[in-house]
Order: C-alpha cells, then structure tokens, then sequence
C-alpha cells in the first residue's frame, strides 16, 4: 500500500471494458471528493457513458485511495467511511497512519475505522530525525538520570535496544510495537 495517499484528493479514470477493448480510453477522471456515497459515484460513471447500453466500468488509473479500498473494476463503499473518518485526523498524521496500517496488515476494507483511528493514536510516537534523537527524548521522559550520566548515556545503544522490541521506525515516524 503507497503510505503517501493523500485522501481527500482521490480520483479515479473512469472508462469501460467496450470501449478499452474496442481500442478507445475514453472516459474521465472523477474526483471522489465530489461524492457522499459509492451510489453516488456509480451513478455519475454511468451517466458518463451512457453511450453505451449496459456499460461495464473500468477503473484504468487512480490517484489517493488505499488498494484495500479499489480496484479495476471496484470501488468498496467503505472508501468513502474511511475518507470521512480521515477528516478528522490531521492531514499530517495520514502519511504514518497509512504506514502503520500497512505494518500491522490491517485491511481498510475490513477494519472498523474508528477502532483503527485510535488505536493508531495509541501507537504513533511522533516524526523524529532518527532513532537515537528518539532515544534522547524517551530518556528524557522517562528515565530520572543526572546530568553528569547523560553526559555519559550511550544513546546509540539505547536506541537499539529500544527498536529491538518495543518499537519500530520507518521514514522518521515512530510507532510502538502492539
């Protein structure tokens, strides 16, 4: 799953098999930011190739929406509960909860959001420039050392140590081992 997803600005090409098959790409790409629902949707990609008597859609290209949630010939009804859902999380926090949904093997399209909302607040440990600058603020909070011992403190080590088990690191984001 691509943990860049921005999801209030998913789109999705819309053609059908008839014409892809006919040698045609015709069709358009909607921006799903325009719809409440999957019923929504469906009926303006219809609309749009009315042209034809019974179209078979095709989703040829899309931009911002989870693999979970989509696919060629599908859009999940849930995509649209999860975009909801994402409104009320920071725009910020999508990029390492995408993340953490993709370690932990969560599929979109089966969890309960909310649950996953929060359980990703209870796991996500903040963006830090490295697991050894993780490391010295963990001490800091959690550990009463002198300041003559974190002069000495091996921070490196205790960084490894720390994503040995307890948590785990990817792209600067810091996540807590469930």
């Amino acid at each position: 799953m691509d943990t860049n997803i921005k999801i209030a600005q998913a789109s999705i090409y819309v053609g059908t098999y008839f014409k892809y098959n006919s040698g045609s790409l015709q069709g358009k790409w909607m921006d799903l930011s325009e719809f409440s629902t999957k019923e929504e949707f469906y009926r303006a990609a219809y609309e749009l190739h009315k042209d034809e008597q019974d179209p078979e859609l095709m989703f040829q290209d899309m931009e911002h929406i989870p693999d979970s949630l989509a696919s060629e010939s599908w859009l999940s009804a849930k995509f649209f509960t999860v975009r909801d859902a994402l409104e009320g999380l920071e725009e910020k926090l999508h990029e390492p909860f995408f993340m953490w949904c993709n370690n932990d093997h969560y599929d979109l399209s089966k969890e309960d959001i909310d649950e996953l909302i929060s359980s990703f607040a209870d796991c996500y440990q903040g963006l830090y420039d490295s697991q050894e600058d993780f490391a010295r603020q963990y001490v800091a909070e959690h550990h009463q050392l002198s300041e003559f011992s974190l002069n000495y403190f091996d921070y490196e080590s205790y960084a490894r140590d720390l994503f040995c088990e307890s948590f785990w690191y990817d792209g600067g984001h810091v996540f807590t081992n469930s």
